[in-house]
């Protein structure tokens, strides 16, 4: 799979971001994804995300150096269910909980501040 090609399959705002690294199969139930200008703050809650899923056999990430503002993200999907949705599937689950915590916390400030 070509890395230009690859950045298809996702939404706009984050086509350059987020590739597809090239592998000698067309099986999209194991895929390694190269991020952009993330690191250890996003991978790992991200795999703890994805590790949840029950169709997800194995899912891990590795910065391949310090210096180099990328990080490759690996998952393998059992029963032919596409890595790639499991990916999109985990970014969805991960902004929803982010959500929920910043609206929680929120309503905890200000129920605190009402009782001062």
């Amino acid at each position: 799979m070509d890395l230009e090609k690859s950045s298809i399959l996702f939404p706009h705002e984050i086509k350059e971001k987020i590739y597809i690294l090239p592998d000698s199969s067309n099986d999209l139930t194991s895929v390694t994804f190269q991020i952009i200008k993330e690191d250890h703050t996003l991978a790992n809650a991200l795999r703890y995300i994805i590790m949840k899923n029950p169709d997800v056999e194995f899912c891990g990430y590795s910065i391949p150096h310090p210096s180099e503002p990328k990080l490759n993200f690996r998952i393998q999907t059992y029963r032919k269910v596409s890595a790639v949705d499991v990916f999109l599937k985990g970014l969805d689950d991960l902004i929803a909980l982010c959500d929920h915590v910043a609206d929680t916390f929120q309503k905890e400030i200000k129920c605190s501040n009402s009782n001062e």
